[in-house]
């Protein structure tokens, strides 16, 4: 893995109106996202996690430059290796940007226009980004059209003649089609049956060998994001709490809110049910618009203390490859963590 970040995101902070635009008073606007830092190295799947609302979505639709309120930096190292402002970007490397930066959207029905056709679908972006030819953009669309696992006899057809797997596997190809280097996955494969997910995971994960591709995949089932991502980023209320690599996260979170999230993940082996503690949050999560003081977690969390409520933590990086904003991450032993999820070997039943 590369040492350079293909995509750091720094200070970013995301603010909504509450009754408009107009308003300019701090206290009628939520702060979606609150000073958000992430690197995502080339060829690495990150992971980006937290209780709806938490503005995981907010993050990913910026990076898109969806958000003409967000503020602070999104650097982007494109394909010739300059270092480009997603939110500060000439004109001139705008194209650029679309074209290296996709999105896969959540609901494959609401993300397609029901009056095109496959085939205009996929070949949009690159008659809107590229210069090529009309046989080069046919050539493209359908050799996408197969590495998605459709046939080339589909590109005639609209898209409600298909299921709601072939259809995110045509959100897939708009996605790829114009040769991307980082793709947002939101929630990519939330609105679909059970027995599809598993098999458009395994799509990202091989076009992702073939492609040489940079996932963000945003979602709120750790347990897909332990089966796909190298590293997991947890949000809470606007915020970055913990980042690690993704099998010490399951192993030994360190801030209690993760240990929570991870708590609740359903063990499939029935002889590993009930090794674990399942911890149950008290209360809601608080009004964005009037966060708590300190640590925003604090309200919810077992462990907090006097210096939660009045101090803010900050992340630190500690040991190398993890970050974790808690005041008292060194002292915590998580009861949530388990990091089993496979069988214990002979040694451990004995025990």
């Amino acid at each position: 893995m590369s040492t350079e970040a293909v995509l750091s995101v720094r200070g970013l902070e995301v603010d909504y109106p509450v009754r408009g635009r107009r308003i300019r008073s701090k206290a009628e606007y939520v702060r979606a996202v609150a000073g958000v830092d992430l690197d995502i190295h080339p060829g690495e799947t990150v992971g980006l996690v937290g209780e709806s609302g938490c503005g995981k979505t907010t993050l990913g639709t910026s990076v898109m430059r969806a958000r003409p309120e967000a503020r602070g930096g999104i650097l982007y190292r494109d394909s010739r290796g300059r270092l480009l402002d997603a939110l500060d970007l000439p004109r001139a490397d705008e194209s650029v940007y679309r074209r290296e930066v996709r999105m896969v959207f959540q609901d494959p029905h609401s993300s397609l226009n029901p009056r095109m056709t496959l085939r205009d679908i996929i070949a949009e972006p690159l008659r809107m980004l590229t210069d090529l030819t009309p046989g080069e953009v046919e050539a493209r669309v359908r050799d996408i059209t197969e590495r998605v696992g459709l046939h080339p006899d589909h590109l005639r057809r609209h898209p409600h003649a298909f299921s709601g797997g072939q259809r995110q596997r045509v959100s897939i190809a708009r996605a790829l089609v114009p040769g991307p280097r980082l793709v947002v996955a939101d929630e990519a494969v939330s609105a679909l049956d059970t027995s599809v997910r598993s098999q458009i995971l395994n799509l990202l994960q091989d076009l992702q060998d073939e492609m040489g591709l940079t996932y963000l995949f945003i979602s709120h089932d750790l347990s897909v994001v332990e089966h796909v991502c190298d590293r997991v980023a947890v949000m809470y209320l606007g915020r970055i709490v913990e980042v690690a690599p993704t099998e010490e996260l399951f192993r030994a979170p360190r801030h209690p809110y993760t240990e929570a999230l991870i708590s609740a993940v359903p063990v499939p082996d029935p002889r590993l049910r009930g090794s674990r503690e399942r911890i149950r949050l008290t209360g809601e999560v608080p009004d964005p618009s009037k966060p708590p003081s300190g640590c925003p977690f604090h309200p919810r969390c077992r462990h907090a203390t006097e210096l939660c409520v009045t101090k803010t933590p900050a992340p630190r990086t500690d040991p190398p490859g993890r970050t974790v904003a808690c005041h008292h991450a060194d002292d915590l032993e998580p009861a949530g963590a388990t990091g089993r999820s496979h069988p214990p070997t002979t040694s451990q039943r004995q025990e």
